[in-house]
């Protein structure tokens, strides 16, 4: 029995799909002009080890993880930069796939992009508007009214009387009400064309709010199982979200609500606006992806990370233990010559079950993987070593011939997938600073071990010669 910390419940609850053994998701994904750091990275394990999850325990999942490529800082990065918003944004969505990559993040079933969805939520605003709960300023904004949305400040526990007190919502005087926010933002003259979309109430672009209730409610309905992402989008981004979509459809918009914890570095939140952040891409460059995505699953996902070479340097550790334990035992074959999934009725497979079913326990997971491991090194079992790369698989780890990540994981022991996605990374970063020397060694290191690169406008592809 699977049960969820669900924040709108403040308490952890069984899970009840909506549709029997249908588990329908949506993850607040990334804003798409810069690089991303670990606090990304953090999202993206986290929801991909839940999706993993849902997977191995039977459900039909459908996960949608949107991409912001339209936004005040994206325009503001794109002008700085004399560029086209498209192409910053590509550059960014591009070196964002490799970096999921690198750290075995499988693609979610939808990737939508803000820009892609307008008309639906033009359709959204105009509903809004219709229900009473939109209007038109003078200075050409259309605002949601949060007074007339009962229960607003539900998700958060946060009360009217108290934002208003606290000024959380930047006082806008053609707002009916500072705690307004904008769901249709009047185009300035000064702005340039390819972010400006045309609707009844003028040119403009959508809030940031309205895209991910506008994408979440046409991919996966207008009431839906699970909505996820960083502690730090709670309020007022979601808050935001269950009024405009509730109020639009006059329907409880997510049953579960999922948030991680921060990262954090020196015991403050890691983010790009405090400065104080590693991209992934920088810490790819000392540590192996596998270690980076283990250390990620070692935390409980609601729990604060901290950030430091220390804990990382431990993490490799703690990881060359279990691979340690499968080096010399054969991982390969199972009963008939079948390759071998979990045996979810063994003793361990129980525990690590219990521990997944328990708000997605990984910490306690990864203690049973160990103590399957110690019984490995005082065995020498293949059944066991089998368990306990099965086991690993499901959270997206120990599935590399355990030499060649023992013996530091370079692309020429081994060339596993992740290694080359990281190698690729570190190639395209190099070609973006005009590093072309470095770029092209790795090009060659890669070619000497039979990997030849294929480069396109669409990112960077790889094969075996």
């Amino acid at each position: 029995m699977l049960k969820i910390y669900n924040t709108l419940a403040r308490d952890k609850q069984q899970f009840v799909p909506i549709e029997p053994d249908t588990v329908r998701m949506y993850v607040c994904g990334m804003t798409v002009y810069d690089y991303c750091h670990l606090g990304h990275a953090r999202v993206m394990v986290v929801f991909d080890m839940v999706y993993r999850w849902f997977k191995a325990s039977g459900y039909n999942v459908t996960y949608v993880r949107n991409i912001t490529d339209i936004d005040d800082k994206i325009i503001r990065r794109a002008a700085e930069n004399n560029e086209s918003i498209h192409t910053l944004t590509q550059k960014f969505i591009d070196a964002m796939h490799e970096d999921a990559d690198a750290l075995g993040v499988q693609r979610p079933d939808h990737e939508p992009r803000a820009t892609q969805f307008v008309p639906e939520m033009l359709q959204m605003i105009a509903k809004l508007e219709a229900n009473g709960l939109a209007y038109q300023a003078a200075d050409g904004d259309v605002n949601f009214a949060v007074r007339k949305f009962d229960g607003y400040g539900k998700l958060s526990g946060k009360s009217l009387e108290d934002l208003r007190a606290g000024e959380r919502v930047e006082v806008a005087s053609d707002k009916h009400d500072p705690l307004d926010f904008v769901l249709w933002k009047h185009a300035r003259e000064t702005e340039a064309e390819e972010v400006k979309w045309d609707s009844k109430w003028g040119k403009g672009r959508p809030g940031w709010h309205i895209e991910c209730s506008a994408m979440g409610s046409k991919l996966l309905g207008d009431h839906f199982d699970i909505h996820g992402g960083g502690a730090d989008l709670q309020f007022p981004h979601h808050e935001n979200e269950i009024a405009q979509s509730e109020g639009a459809h006059q329907c409880q918009y997510v049953n579960y609500w999922m948030h991680n914890g921060f990262v954090r570095l020196d015991n403050e939140k890691m983010s790009k606006s405090l400065g104080n952040f590693f991209t992934i891409r920088e810490v790819l460059k000392q540590y192996d992806p596998e270690v980076v995505r283990f250390f990620i699953l070692r935390a409980h996902y609601r729990s604060p990370l901290n950030y430091s070479d220390a804990h990382l340097d431990d993490t490799k550790k703690a990881l060359d233990r279990l691979y340690t334990a499968l080096k010399g035992v054969s991982t390969e074959k199972g009963e008939g010559g079948r390759v071998k999934g979990v045996d979810w009725n063994e003793p361990y497979a129980l525990r690590f079950k219990a521990a997944m079913d328990d708000d997605f326990n990984t910490p306690e997971a990864l203690a049973v993987l160990f103590d399957l491991a110690n019984e490995v090194n005082r065995s020498q079992s293949a059944e066991s070593a089998l368990q306990l790369k099965a086991l690993g698989a499901v959270l997206g780890l120990l599935q590399r011939e355990p030499t060649e990540f023992l013996q530091g994981g370079s692309v020429a022991q081994g060339s596993d997938d992740a290694l080359i996605a990281a190698q690729i990374v570190a190639r395209n970063e190099a070609k973006q600073a005009k590093n072309y020397a470095e770029a092209d060694r790795i090009r060659k290191a890669l070619l000497a071990d039979g990997i030849v690169l294929e480069d396109s406008a669409a990112g960077t592809n790889w094969r075996r010669v």
